[in-house]
């Protein structure tokens, strides 16, 4: 036995381009065009506004992450654009270098009958740091490249003395080792001045050299010793093996610009 099936017919649209293709559906789809969704509240950023005013209030001050309010950078500087540097120190004063009190500590080197004590009481290293410098460039001119050297005997000097006015002073010594190292290094004026000088005498001038090494020597050995028993306690009964540590340390300075 066969069974029929019913097969539908098929039907061929006409060429012509008349309406007798109406039975025929066509599926046409409309072109919808992109349409940008609507900006939520939630999602807009704040600093992409253009509003400069809002832009500022709000910037002004605003609430940090903790609950405090953070300032910027425009209310710096009495409300001005730019910050404020009058309140600011010097930079050689941040730094710790006092140039008027470095001039009145080497002023009052130069006169070896009246030495001011009361400026010495702030010690500091600036000043030695420039008679070091001096001493080494007056060396220099002479030939003689110590710059090691001289630094070296400063640390060494100012150590000795140290250890010898605690020991001879016992618990009533009060010197520290920043301020023997401050008064060593301001005694080294007149050593500086004899390296000066000693660039315009002659070579075969010798004895010249002994003599005037002699007088700078005692010079430094006299503002040396009395600035230390001034300003510590416990040295007085003790001057004479204080100066003659203090000859020891600027008799080798000075053998380091004879020879």
């Amino acid at each position: 036995m066969t069974k029929d099936f019913a097969v539908p017919p098929v039907v061929f649209p006409p060429t012509g381009g008349s309406s007798g293709g109406a039975n025929v559906q066509q599926r046409r789809f409309s072109a919808i065009p992109f349409q940008q969704p609507p900006p939520s509240s939630s999602s807009q950023i704040p600093f992409l506004s253009f509003n400069m005013g809002s832009a500022a209030a709000s910037s002004a001050t605003h609430a940090g992450p903790f609950g405090g309010t953070i300032a910027s950078s425009s209310s710096f500087g009495g409300g001005g654009g730019s910050p404020s540097f009058e309140d600011e120190e010097p930079l050689l004063d941040e730094l710790g270098i006092h140039p008027d009190q470095i001039w009145k500590k080497t002023r009052s080197i130069l006169n070896p009958f009246r030495i001011n004590q009361t400026v010495h009481k702030d010690s500091d290293l600036s000043g030695p740091i420039f008679l070091y410098l001096a001493l080494c460039l007056f060396q220099l001119l002479a030939g003689k490249i110590q710059f090691g050297v001289i630094l070296g005997w400063i640390v060494v000097s100012s150590i000795f003395l140290y250890v010898v006015f605690n020991m001879l002073a016992g618990r009533n010594g009060n010197l520290n080792l920043h301020t023997c190292t401050s008064l060593v290094g301001y005694c080294l004026l007149p050593v500086v001045v004899l390296s000066a000088v000693s660039l315009f005498v002659p070579q075969g001038a010798g004895p010249v050299k002994y003599v005037l090494a002699g007088v700078f020597v005692l010079w430094s050995t006299r503002a040396c010793s009395t600035l230390v028993v001034s300003l510590a306690d416990g040295g007085e009964e003790h001057r004479g093996l204080i100066a003659y540590a203090c000859f020891l340390i600027y008799t080798l300075f000075s053998l380091l610009v004879i020879f």
